[in-house]
């Protein structure tokens, strides 16, 4: 009998005098998302998150965009970690691993996740530009090192190729999503198992 609970739901706030955050996500999930974070290309690729991930995602933000976009993204990416954080639980069953490779016209990224328990991000993207209409391509990196040193992940995002900066973000969150839906998967046949030989992660 699995000790795994489904669905595998969280929510979680964050409140500062930079943004004020409220995260809800259900792991098992049809890819359903509600999402405001007063960025529409960052919206659009939380959306990404959920429906390739295949997690039902709320996110609302308030952020100080009068200064710049970096806090609401980077606290977006912390909250979000630490929602499936909650959410996965003590990890067993977990698949653990997951990777994907995604094209987009000329772009193709691969991204490489672990459960590990351990925070570290390996990010590899030249953006070809510094805008992506209101998002500032370089909070990119924030986002998901936020998110790792929340979620307890290793993460690797390379993007091969690219020359459009929109194709090259939107192939990094979309392979970023299903790389997440793989490692989330529970294994019928460990469903009771950590899958570490420590026997903790």
């Amino acid at each position: 009998m699995t000790t795994t609970l489904f669905p595998r739901l969280a929510e979680v706030s964050r409140n500062t005098a930079e943004t004020q955050i409220t995260v809800k996500l259900n792991l098992d999930g049809t890819g359903q998302a509600h999402l405001s974070t007063g960025i529409g290309f960052f919206d659009h690729m939380l959306d990404q998150i959920a429906r390739h991930g295949l997690i039902d995602l709320d996110i609302r933000c308030v952020g100080d965009l009068h200064i710049d976009g970096h806090h609401t993204v980077e606290d977006v990416g912390i909250t979000l970690g630490q929602a499936v954080a909650k959410a996965v639980g003590d990890k067993k069953g977990l698949r653990r691993y997951g990777h994907a490779y995604v094209p987009l016209d000329e772009a193709l990224s691969r991204v490489v996740v672990d459960f590990s328990g351990r925070p570290g991000l390996e990010m590899h993207v030249p953006f070809k530009s510094g805008m992506i209409g209101t998002f500032d391509s370089q909070l990119a990196y924030e986002f998901f090192q936020g998110f790792v040193n929340h979620a307890f992940v290793t993460l690797h995002i390379d993007n091969l190729r690219g020359d459009n900066s929109h194709h090259q973000a939107e192939t990094v969150f979309k392979a970023f999503a299903r790389a997440l839906r793989m490692a989330l998967e529970i294994d019928p046949r460990a469903a009771n198992v950590i899958p570490s030989t420590k026997g903790s992660l």
